[in-house]
């Protein structure tokens, strides 16, 4: 089989490496994108059973000009190539009290939701929250998410930003600052639930990550026709007109390297990989968008990965329901619809601290056919149910859990109203993510504790393997889809400073 040249490999069609490879392909290199599976998506993936189309991955959309930056690098738009629709509500988030608040698109509309729901005590303090989320946003964004770091140090570089970020509060605990701002406790989940995204627990969180809360219900939550998982098929699409040849099929083995260490095993460069069939494509620069601990146990055998790679402190995991219904949802629901619990503190303590199953769980249930019906057979419902639970560190037994988890999510949204003739179903448990090669089982990688953030958060540069890349949520900017996205750019930044090298990648 012939060997293959190209400037960069990009191991992965996930978001990240489809980021990558587009933003690469934009700034002139030759890109050869490679992907195991028979199409693109990674984690954000899709899968079809008996007329009903199931999202495997996200399923909130926020920030669609972060993708709209990659796919102009290639020649088009999400106008063009992935329309979307802003949800309103983006939410419909229901309480234990059995009442109701819907996080409206658009500052008004939800001032005015807040009105109705909570006051005009906290619809007032609506304004000066969005004013300082605003602020907080424009600072961190371009400073701190949008940006390679090499140390701590280097955040100095910048001391009038620094500056700007402290005043704002960042260090604060987020719990404590929401309750400071409103007095409804509804709105002090409704404005926190987001840092369980970064794998921290909302009252504790620190304030930095309020950019979520942010991304969420300010700038508003999109839904792109044909799905979530029209997304990667867009940005493939786009990536291949411009160049980039893309490889479905192709299981990376190995990373091939320059020189050997005295007992054989090679230890320099990157020289490209090499596929399970054998098949070797040569390069100088590799993008690796596999989770991080899978990278260096597969790809890096014999080098020691960082400390917070081995040792680091992993966000919960989910169990995820797919179910397709023979009967619509009511007009009541929502495309999401969030069922906070009770026992808010409690059970997180449980969660996160004991990992341990969530003894009053809040529940996120989407229902994509609200917006977009084709997605369920005729007369039909597509649903994803998502409960937060321990990773694999907690030791369950998913074989012998899944079942009974199953009863319990079949007999809630019973409980809630909505249809529960089940037609098709997946039920997606941290066993079945570490299987596709998830840490610890869980999909959300490294939790944004305060030693895994920014420059502390493991690099996307492998300095001990000179060509090496890193993109995706285990290493900067962290855990989401505009992370995801944005953390395709950063590695393409990191390319052009390699290429940009004496004697570099080109």
């Amino acid at each position: 089989m012939p060997d293959r040249q190209t400037d960069v490999i990009v191991v992965g069609a996930g978001l990240a490496g489809l980021s990558a490879a587009c933003h690469l392909r934009g700034r002139g290199h030759h890109v050869t994108l490679v992907e195991r599976d028979a199409g693109p998506g990674g984690r954000a993936g899709r899968s079809r059973h008996e007329g009903y189309t199931f999202d495997t991955g996200p399923t909130v959309m926020t920030m669609p000009d972060l993708l709209d930056q990659a796919l102009r690098a290639v020649g088009t738009s999400v106008a063009d190539s992935v329309p979307m629709r802003a949800l309103d509500p983006a939410y419909r988030a229901t309480f234990h009290d059995g009442s109701t608040i819907h996080v409206r698109h658009g500052h008004e509309a939800m001032r005015d939701e807040i009105r109705r729901t909570c006051g005009s005590v906290d619809a007032a303090a609506y304004d000066g929250f969005v004013t300082w989320l605003r602020e907080l946003y424009a600072v961190e964004m371009p400073h701190f998410i949008e940006r390679n770091f090499d140390s701590v140090a280097d955040m100095l570089t910048e001391p009038r930003a620094v500056a700007r970020l402290l005043r704002l509060g960042p260090l604060r605990r987020l719990g404590p600052l929401i309750r400071d701002r409103f007095q409804d406790p509804r709105l002090h989940r409704l404005f926190t639930f987001q840092a369980m995204y970064a794998g921290l627990p909302p009252e504790s969180a620190l304030a930095i990550y309020a950019v979520i809360t942010y991304m969420d219900t300010v700038e508003g939550v999109y839904f792109p026709e044909g799905g979530m998982g029209a997304i990667p098929v867009a940005m493939a699409a786009a990536a291949e007109r411009a160049g980039v040849q893309v490889r479905y099929g192709a299981e990376v083995a190995r990373l091939l390297r320059s020189g050997t260490d005295a007992q054989g095993v090679a230890g320099g460069a990157v020289t490209g990989v090499e596929l399970v069939d054998g098949e070797r494509l040569h390069a100088p620069v590799v993008v690796c968008t596999l989770d991080l601990p899978v990278a260096y146990e597969r790809l890096l055998p014999g080098l020691r990965p960082p400390r917070a790679v081995r040792k680091g402190t992993y966000s919960p995991s989910a169990v995820v329901w797919h179910v397709g219904t023979g009967s619509p949802v009511g007009e009541q629901f929502s495309h999401h619809n969030i069922h906070f619990g009770e026992q808010w503190n409690e059970s997180f303590d449980a969660l996160l601290g004991r990992k341990q199953l969530m003894p009053d769980p809040s529940r996120l249930v989407t229902v994509p056919t609200v917006t977009e019906p084709a997605l369920a057979a005729p007369g039909g419902s597509t649903l994803y149910v998502l409960e937060p639970v321990p990773n694999l560190e907690g030791g369950q037994d998913w074989d012998r859990e899944s079942g009974p988890m199953r009863e319990r999510l079949h007999a809630f949204l019973g409980a809630q109203g909505y249809p529960t003739d089940v037609v098709a179903e997946e039920l997606w448990t941290p066993a079945d993510w570490a299987r596709i090669g998830h840490a610890r089982g869980t999909p959300f990688a490294l939790a944004h504790t305060v030693t895994q953030t920014g420059p502390l958060r493991p690099s996307n540069l492998e300095r001990r393997v000179p060509g090496l890349v890193f993109a995706g949520s285990s290493t900067i900017p962290g855990v989401g889809v505009p992370m995801v996205l944005v953390s395709g750019k950063l590695a393409a930044d990191r390319v052009d400073a390699l290429a940009a090298a004496p004697g570099g990648a080109r």
